[in-house]
């Protein structure tokens, strides 16, 4: 296979559970600091082609390269050491934690056991901790409990817990599921910001968040791809249509 100056090339993947093909034959490209929205009716294939890239599940055939890297046969935790962060719908935070432990907690430097404990709240840490506080609009909640959070400032602390571990592509499983409609336009304002230096695959069913943020749209319907560019371009898709509305 060539090189490519994709940060992702996902090339004739597929896999089968017990005979039935949930992700088949599937192309796609992902350029740098893009944001790619994947859409489509439920069980589509949507969050599969998700784990498939970040190893949760195996493909049964073709092949995944992060910056010309093969990653098909990787396991999870090498997968996230190459640079892929991954959040998944429900957020994983440690509630009885404050918003600054949780980002401190997710710095690369504790990763490891030894790593962990021999971690030291330096002024470097702090620094990025800010920083990435600041991005996710919970600078002034550093101190509070995170099982205190409304749903929309947990999802972004999780963003942040990924963010702080700064991934080169960054995946997101309906991120604005649940949110209120000032909580929606932070987070599309979010993935705007954090698309300046890496590439951002959501899946989302919000069409009016979709066409806030989308770089390019691929639309799945029974693991294949059956429309991809520009909203507008996917919007006006007669097969779109015809598979949204069920004709």
């Amino acid at each position: 296979m060539s090189n490519t100056d994709f940060v992702l090339a996902v090339e004739g993947l597929t896999v089968s559970f017990d005979g039935f093909k949930a992700v088949n034959d599937l192309s796609f490209y992902v350029d740098e600091n893009e944001i790619r929205v994947i859409i489509g009716p439920n069980g589509a294939g949507k969050t599969t082609v998700l784990d498939l890239i970040c190893g949760r599940t195996k493909a049964t055939e073709g092949s995944i390269r992060f910056r010309n890297r093969e990653i098909t046969r990787m396991r999870e935790h090498e997968i996230v050491r190459t640079g892929i962060g991954r959040k998944f719908q429900n957020p994983s935070i440690y509630g009885d934690l404050t918003v600054f432990e949780n980002l401190e907690i997710s710095y690369p430097k504790g990763r490891s056991v030894w790593g962990a404990l021999t971690f030291k709240r330096d002024a470097e840490v702090i620094k990025r901790v800010q920083e990435v506080a600041e991005m996710i609009f919970l600078a002034d909640l550093l101190d509070k409990q995170a099982e205190l959070l409304s749903h929309g400032q947990k999802q972004w602390l999780e963003i942040g817990m990924l963010l702080i571990q700064d991934p080169e592509l960054l995946m997101l499983d309906e991120p604005v599921a649940g949110m209120s409609v000032v909580e929606r336009e932070k987070t599309a304002e979010l993935l705007r910001r954090i698309s300046q230096g890496r590439s951002v695959i959501v899946i989302e069913h919000d069409m009016q968040f979709v066409a806030r943020i989308a770089d390019k749209v691929t639309v799945l319907h029974q693991g294949k791809i059956l429309s991809e560019g520009s909203i507008d371009k996917v919007k006006n898709d007669p097969k779109v249509i015809e598979v949204y509305l069920g004709h």
